[in-house]
């Protein structure tokens, strides 16, 4: 868009308004009068909206410079992607601009686009050439400076443009190179047999179960982006020279042996590719690089591959972000260990590389304090594991590259191993790719990891059972999880306990364990801090550890919808994230259980703004406290030790403490049947709502509707239910199935039915009214196919009879974003009908509706009927129990 400047803008007299005031009372320091022109600045940027969000300015934008070290430039123009397009430097009155201007380029000042600015005069240089000098005192030439300044801007964003386009294109191109790769397996001999052997190095190096489809998604993300990672990296003797490149060129080498054409096949996005590289060569700082690659790697897969992006997390980290963490842990070693990164025997593990940044950062820290260890840590102490091809691409060229950065030779980077983290917990695998990546593995697992850094995956499991895509499971890891996350926790949902990034943590644990010291420094989900469902790895982590130290970045969108994820999360997404240090002594005892810090970060920061206060710090003011010292602020963030209560609730303000004491409305195990536990609690038994998993198939306002859908269903069950008979009984029932989302929904539940050989059958007396939302009722088809979980509502409202004598106390369940209220129903009810139901009921059943009984314990009515005695006489009938009430 056109940036839209007059000369009687009110931003424009304001300009001037505010110099002439600086000038009355005789200030002309550059920090004192840089603030108007900033105004100004961000005024015009305001005006402009690419495809991912509005411009922004950023005062003192952090910059590295050639010395390896960090300048602050007066400030950036970023895009929502939070590329740089433009910067801004300005200077004091009196300044020799001119010469101003050589000495930050002398230092490594960007010659991009960027303009140096005094009150009274402008000079602009675009592309490393001077575009214009400015005389700041005439309007019309105020206006062409930040006209000039803001179109360079314009037109270096034009690759978003093409990035977006790109991301809409790709998919139509992915489905055609499928297509492709379809037919060449069935015609072409030479694709068949090389893509066999392709596919079977990945199943025994990524994932036993790993499908065909997988593996032609593998083969179609490298075809699709090859080019871009090559104009990027400037290396395209790579492929040849890495073990896991050599593989899959041999399949594409095959893949071209008849017809296909690359060149021809992607000349219609040509103008797309042009505009990425040409914006890849015109970046000279490797750290603008690095945002500019993993955005086109976000891009890609939001495009391209949503399931793997899902499953993944494709959410990279920033850099302000990896800075904090690894100068952080540079600290922790020196001042806890009395070691460096640098030292020899600290081993070092980056178990979810993604692209590489942490190692990188890493590279550059050795490099800037102790440069002649890097050999030495390079070739054997540094690790790092990545299971996705492309990212295990950029990753090694990203490593390699900076290590040629810091010291001016190429040397291939042999700690970098394609393989699941999680995979290395499980029993030995014969093989794992190649000879030369299972010989990597080996070491690595042989190797006592000191420090352990990253970023794990964060996604609790697929949405839509049709999609196939669920979280792996891993038998070694997830029984570890359940022996003490899960084992330890009192907290009856465990579900939580299945996302990655908590199989991490017990990785990064057990591994820092078997090492019996060192250090944990994760970026994550933050749900552990609070969520009951985690009560259990709270203590567990407790246990484990000596210090842990949590920075809370805020950001979690879905419980506080004032926030915005573009905004405020520092990762653009909808949970909250914070960054947790775990120290483990050799010696025990120092601080056993651990010693907690936790310091929050005001949540409605924007993310720059949170960005700045990591900027250049680290936890080193911690160690200046006494154990129950006083809260300390720094940087935008108030530490403080929290102590755990006896629940393990790490952040328990605002819960009173007579309320572990009070009534239980219920208890597990009362409504296991334990009789002899059934005191000290209100209800025998309890139920969260109908969970359906499949709400646009068994709910509807129109019973006719209902009634045709459920049929559909029913009809399409039973279907698969004879083919899987006639087809032999298959035991990967997931690629088995029917995935059409117009005949069929799938649940866990249903498939589990079909692989007992189970049949549904359909009774229209199923359709019954349900409370769907607060007073929104809607007609419901019961079943337990047709539901994920009906929970314990057959013994509720087996009947339409038992409609007419039941009631239930519906509340929302604790721990959720859902303020707490109650509602009162006499049907079935919805799993969010309160928000996460939890229902308590007058009367419970059989299942076929006989045998009514009273849900409220004798020993609740006994204190009921105690507690409202008025001098001997009862208020209730019956006579007074001989019981203490409370």
């Amino acid at each position: 868009m056109n940036l839209t400047l007059k000369p009687t803008q009110k931003e424009i007299k304001a300009y001037y308004e505010s110099l002439a005031e600086f000038a009355k009372h005789g200030v002309s320091k550059e920090t004192s009068v840089r603030a108007a022109f900033a105004d100004l600045l961000k005024h015009c940027a305001r005006q402009f909206k690419g495809p991912e969000g509005k411009w922004t300015l950023i005062e003192e934008y952090s910059y590295p410079l050639a010395s390896g070290t960090r300048g602050a430039i007066d400030g950036a123009i970023l895009t929502d992607l939070s590329i740089p397009i433009g910067y801004w430097e300005a200077k004091d009155l009196g300044d020799d601009l001119p010469k101003e201007v050589k000495k930050k380029f002398k230092i490594g000042y960007p010659q991009t686009n960027i303009l140096f600015q005094t009150p009274e005069s402008a000079i602009l240089y675009q592309a490393g050439a001077k575009i214009g000098e400015y005389d700041l005192r005439e309007v019309s030439q105020l206006i062409k400076c930040l006209l000039d300044f803001f179109a360079g801007a314009e037109e270096d964003v034009q690759w978003e443009e093409a990035v977006e386009n790109f991301k809409v294109r790709i998919k139509d191109f992915g489905n055609d190179l499928e297509a492709l790769i379809e037919t060449e397996r069935k015609e072409n001999k030479r694709f068949a047999e090389a893509f066999s052997g392709f596919t079977d190095l990945c199943r025994q190096s990524i994932n036993p179960n790993l499908s065909d489809k997988a593996v032609e998604e593998m083969l179609i993300q490298h075809l699709l982006t090859r080019r871009i990672f090559a104009s990027v990296f400037a290396q395209g003797e790579f492929l040849q020279r890495n073990p896991i490149g050599q593989e899959i060129e041999k399949v594409v080498h095959a893949l071209t042996t008849r017809h296909f054409n690359p060149t021809e096949f992607f000349a219609s996005i040509e103008h797309y590719y042009a505009r990425i590289e040409s914006k890849a060569r015109d970046i000279q700082n490797w750290e603008e690089k690095q945002q500019f690659l993993n955005t086109i790697y976000e891009k890609f897969f939001q495009g391209f591959s949503v399931k793997v992006a899902d499953t993944h997390g494709i959410v990279y980290t920033p850099q302000p972000i990896v800075d904090f963490m690894v100068r952080s842990v540079q600290h922790i070693l020196k001042t806890e260990f009395n070691r460096t990164l640098a030292s020899e025997g600290v081993h070092i593990l980056d178990p979810f590389v993604g692209t590489g940044n942490f190692i990188m950062r890493i590279i550059r820290e050795i490099g800037a304090t102790q440069k002649s260890a890097l050999p030495r840590k390079y070739k054997s102490e540094l690790h790092c594991n990545e299971v996705m091809l492309l990212p295990y691409y950029i990753a090694s060229m990203n490593i390699e590259h900076e290590y040629y950065r810091q010291l001016g030779q190429h040397e291939p980077f042999d700690g970098i191993c394609l393989v699941d983290t999680f995979e290395l917990a499980e029993p030995a695998q014969t093989s794992l790719f190649s000879t030369e990546n299972t010989e990597r593995v080996e070491r690595q697992k042989r190797s006592p990891i000191f420090v352990i850094i990253g970023n794990p995956p964060y996604n609790a499991g697929q949405v839509n059972e049709n999609d196939n895509n669920k979280n792996r499971k891993y038998p070694v890891i997830d029984k570890s999880v359940n022996q003490t996350y899960a084992k330890s926790g009192k907290s009856s949902n465990k579900n939580a306990l299945s996302d990655p990034y908590v199989k991490a943590f017990r990785f990064a644990s057990n591994r820092i364990l078997s090492n019996q010291e060192g250090i944990v420094a994760f970026v994550s989900n933050n749900s552990f801090l609070t969520e009951l469902s985690f009560d259990g790895m709270r203590s567990e982590l407790s246990k484990d550890f000596d210090e842990i130290l949590i920075v809370d970045l805020g950001g979690n969108v879905r419980k506080n919808p004032k926030l915005s994820g573009t905004t405020h999360n520092v990762f653009g997404i909808q949970v909250g994230v914070s960054i947790t240090f775990m120290i483990r002594y050799s010696i025990r005892g120092r601080h056993h259980p651990a010693r907690i810090w936790y310091g929050r970060m005001d949540e409605f920061l924007k993310k720059e703004e949170k960005y700045r206060n990591l900027q250049s710090n680290s936890v080193k003011p911690l160690y200046g406290f006494h154990p129950e010292g006083e809260p300390l602020t720094f940087n935008g963030i108030d530490w403080k030790q929290i102590h755990p209560d006896p629940k393990n609730n790490w952040l328990n303000e605002g819960m009173l403490d007579e309320f572990a004491e009070m009534m239980p409305l219920a208890t597990k195990a009362v409504r296991s049947g334990e009789a002899s536990k059934a005191k000290d609690v209100i209800f025998y038994l309890f139920s969260h709502g109908n969970d359906s998993g499949r709400d646009d198939w068994v709910y509807n306002f129109s019973k006719s509707v209902l009634e045709t859908s459920t049929r559909l269903f029913s009809s399409t069950y039973n279907s698969e239910v004879n083919r899987w008979i006639e087809d032999g009984k298959p035991d990967d029932i997931d690629n088995f199935v029917l995935a059409d989302g117009r005949k069929i929904k799938w649940t866990r539940n249903a498939k589990r039915a079909l692989t007992q050989g189970k049949f549904s059958e359909w009774n229209i007396e199923k359709i019954r009214k349900a409370a769907y939302r607060p007073f929104c009722g809607m007609y419901h088809y019961d079943g337990k196919i047709y539901n994920i979980e009906v929970a314990h509502f057959p013994r509720i409202f087996p009947t339409e009879k038992s409609e007419t004598e039941n009631l239930v106390i519906n509340v929302v369940a604790a721990g959720t974003a859902t303020p707490f209220f109650c509602l009162l129903t006499n049907k079935l009810v919805d799993r969010h009908f309160t928000g996460d139901s939890q229902c308590f009921p007058f009367y419970t059943y059989s299942e076929d509706g006989s045998t009514r009984r009273e849900n409220i314990t004798d020993w609740a009515l006994g204190e009921f009927r105690a507690a409202v005695r008025v001098g001997g006489k009862g208020l209730l009938p019956g006579p007074a129990p001989e019981t203490k009430s409370k």
